[in-house]
């Protein structure tokens, strides 16, 4: 196929990283295809003083991404999961989901050597109101602090200023080649994922039929039916990164099992529950899952 397929990302190495896999896959479906990175900043990667529950606003990693497709800059944007709406832009479609990478959250620290040796009071570093708040719940003597920038600034930034230790995601320490600095990577009873976490996702015009085509080759049925059931959750309980909610799925015996949980953002309060069924109804059982929870009182959690 000789044409070239332009991809819109964001200019950290992750987000480079991220691209970079897209148009490697591209490639070897398609070995005559040009590809092409457009790399652009996003309002995320400018506001770096305040954590990403007090910016506010939907799409803040993915907004100027979008735009470069819908305005013909580009003909693909790739991001990492997690930081996509929920509702998609009515012009777009998640085209393609590729195979979901490491989805849990990994302990770093340069004093201790996991998360159950850390002292009463000690620092921790997070940007995320999801992982604050389910620290929180199991160590309320922690004390919570935000830092912002790509992944080797915040580690860096953990050295200068003498943090305890720090959260980041398993898959983006993986992806940049920095699993050294990981001590612990924390099990799910200690913190539930976010939604999305450790996938991609592959955005187009929802018109442009070549490219959808074109994509069709890097999607992954198990993991688009895993975020689809953690995306209709979220969707309906009307979360975002204002909100404390994480969210686990996985597939076996041709069930799917999806798990979340809901907390206050102090970790004192939180709803729990989990839900299974056929993968072919991943949004529904997301939906009825968060219907449940809103049920039982989870929505009042974070208002």
């Amino acid at each position: 196929m000789k044409r070239t397929v332009r991809i819109a990302t964001r200019a950290s190495k992750l987000a480079l990283w991220q691209a970079e896999f897209v148009r490697d896959q591209l490639k070897s479906h398609y070995p005559e295809m040009g590809v092409e990175l457009v790399t652009l900043t996003s309002s995320g990667d400018v506001v770096l003083d305040r954590p990403l529950y007090a910016v506010g606003g939907v799409g803040i990693f993915t907004k100027e991404i979008q735009e470069a497709v819908l305005d013909g800059r580009a003909d693909i944007a790739v991001h990492s999961l997690k930081d996509l709406p929920t509702v998609s832009h009515p012009s777009l479609c998640l085209a393609a989901v590729p195979t979901r990478g490491a989805v849990g959250d990994a302990f770093l620290s340069p004093k201790h050597s996991n998360f159950d040796s850390l002292p009463p009071g000690a620092r921790i570093a997070t940007s995320s109101l999801r992982r604050q708040a389910q620290l929180l719940r199991r160590r309320p003597d922690l004390k919570i602090e935000s830092v912002r920038g790509n992944v080797e600034t915040r580690i860096r930034k953990m050295y200068e200023e003498g943090f305890d230790g720090m959260i980041l995601a398993v898959a983006g320490v993986e992806r940049l080649g920095l699993t050294n600095e990981v001590r612990e990577i924390l099990a799910e009873s200690l913190i539930l994922p976010a939604v999305g976490q450790g996938a991609l996702g592959i955005e187009c015009r929802s018109i442009d039929e070549e490219i959808l085509s074109i994509l069709r080759p890097l999607e992954d049925v198990d993991t688009r039916a895993c975020v689809e059931a953690e995306r209709a959750f979220l969707r309906t309980i009307q979360g975002g990164c204002q909100v404390p909610v994480g969210a686990s799925t996985s597939i076996f015996d041709e069930t799917l099992h999806l798990r979340a949980i809901v907390l206050s953002p102090d970790g004192q309060k939180w709803n729990e529950d989990s839900i299974a069924g056929a993968p072919a109804e991943a949004e529904l059982l997301g939906r009825e899952l968060a219907e449940e929870m809103i049920a039982d009182g989870a929505a009042e959690l974070f208002k």
